[in-house]
């Protein structure tokens, strides 16, 4: 009864939930690991992890971020839409499935609490390796405290506001 609930309450918060019964040799995640350098490399070219580049988005004096972020809004709307419209399934046959998730009030100061993050330090949690890897070496105080964050979280999750 009690491990039933938990997956009931891991299913509420879970967009899409990974309930894949395969197992694979480690090697296997090293397309993980091409497709996030390649990744990264975008983001520095197409500027999306400059400070400054952010920094314009949020006193709304450029386009740039706002073009990226829309358009990768929009591919993925586009995805959702095709999966659930064609019952696309993985590159092994298994289902994908997608999990409503309820809105609560807690996403409205979550997302505040990040924006204003990312606003001060110019790092989201996406771009932030990326950003190491350019040497920009400072920005792992940043990594720290999304960790630290995502801790505390974790930590006080039960006793916050649904």
């Amino acid at each position: 009864m009690i491990k039933e609930k938990e997956q009931d309450i891991r299913h509420q918060d879970a967009v899409c939930v990974n309930e894949s019964t395969l197992t694979h040799k480690w090697y296997h995640n090293l397309k993980y690991l091409a497709a996030g350098i390649i990744f990264g490399i975008i983001f520095v070219k197409a500027e999306v992890i400059s400070w400054f580049r952010i920094q314009e988005m949020f006193r709304l004096q450029s386009f740039h971020m706002y073009g990226i972020i829309g358009s990768a809004v929009l591919v993925g709307m586009i995805s959702v839409g095709l999966i659930k419209k064609f019952n696309i399934k993985t590159i092994y046959g298994e289902p994908i499935t997608l999990t409503p998730k309820k809105f609560n009030k807690g996403q409205i100061y979550g997302g505040l609490i990040f924006g204003f993050g990312w606003a001060i330090t110019g790092a989201c949690p996406g771009p932030l390796f990326a950003q190491i890897g350019t040497g920009a070496l400072a920005v792992s105080v940043t990594l720290l405290s999304a960790v630290a964050g995502t801790w505390v979280y974790g930590y006080f999750r039960d006793k916050l506001p649904h």
